[in-house]
């Protein structure tokens, strides 16, 4: 894991919290496939992408925050993040029927060259 690929991820975060959707696009493979967190699955393609966050972006406020980076057997990069979720209006979800919820996971992404090919979510234990 380069340092490169550590600040690119944080940028990526950044991006992400900042809803700057084409500032972390452009660090995608065209094909990327990414975990769909509200429903499972993965979406594929810059533009799904896109897509998903739109729709998530229209129902709740999510917050992710990295606190540690570690290069994975494969090759792969996890980064443990604090996922938080608030509603529209800032608030603290309640009885939401989605999968988004506050809780610890880890991120999973998989780089070529300077590219995301593909991203995973595994939930911490």
């Amino acid at each position: 894991m380069s340092s490169n690929d550590i600040q690119m991820l944080k940028r990526i975060y950044r991006s992400f919290n900042a809803r700057d959707i084409d500032g972390v696009l452009v660090v995608l493979s065209d094909d990327v496939s990414w975990a769909n967190g509200m429903d499972g699955g993965h979406v594929h393609g810059r533009e799904a992408v896109r897509d998903y966050w739109t729709r998530q972006w229209a129902v709740v406020r999510p917050h992710v925050e990295p606190v540690a980076f570690e290069k994975k057997e494969d090759g792969a990069v996890a980064v443990e993040v604090i996922q938080s979720v608030f509603d529209l209006d800032g608030q603290p979800l309640e009885g939401q029927t989605h999968g988004l919820k506050d809780k610890t996971v880890t991120h999973i992404f998989h780089i070529q060259g300077d590219k995301i090919v593909r991203f995973d979510i595994k939930d911490a234990l």
